[in-house]
């Protein structure tokens, strides 16, 4: 009961500075969409209170933040950027919570992969709400919303999310998991 309330007020701090972070670049749309504000906290969220609450609170914000702010716009933009983020909550804290270690170097191979999944969820979105072609969604608009436009906020991103996350550990706030017995003992023989 405990655990499931801390996850509670956690998720709804990272709720609130995915409200509050993209304010910070919103007076100018084209470093916001560089530096990506409302994915860090989705990505903290999965890594520390679980995949449930990540792919919850990143569903949520997108449609949240549109619905107070008016910013990001509800379609596409929000609706694509919530399966989005809910598939960053999703695989970042799933990805960890499963690894056999919880280390530096399993953090940022499950970050990876859930930056990669989120940004091919993105695009499966778009592709399905503004269809394929010159008039709709197209491979290059991919490219350049995944990846080249992006690239300031995925390495904001890997920097930022992995000191949090040894600044947690050394504390022992959130303490990485070295792994069972039997999984250290298997790597021992």
């Amino acid at each position: 009961m405990k655990k499931a309330l801390t996850n509670l007020t956690f998720s709804a701090l990272f709720m609130a500075l995915g409200l509050v972070l993209p304010l910070l670049t919103g007076q100018i749309q084209q470093i916001g969409n560089m530096l990506l504000p409302m994915h860090i906290p989705v990505l903290l969220c999965g890594l520390i209170c679980g995949w449930q609450y990540g792919a919850v609170v990143g569903f949520v914000l997108p449609f949240l933040r549109s619905a107070i702010f008016g910013m990001p716009p509800l379609f596409p933009t929000a609706t694509a950027m919530a399966f989005e983020l809910m598939a960053y909550g999703f695989l970042a804290g799933f990805l960890f919570s499963h690894a056999r270690w919880q280390c530096i170097r399993s953090l940022y191979r499950c970050l990876v992969i859930a930056m990669l999944g989120g940004r091919v969820v993105w695009g499966i979105a778009m592709t399905i709400m503004l269809g394929v072609g010159e008039n709709g969604f197209t491979f290059m608009a991919f490219l350049a919303g995944a990846f080249t436009n992006a690239i300031p906020g995925i390495i904001l991103q890997l920097i930022l999310i992995p000191s949090v996350m040894l600044a947690l550990d050394r504390t022992h706030l959130v303490p990485f998991r070295k792994g069972s017995r039997k999984a250290t003992e298997n790597v021992a023989q």
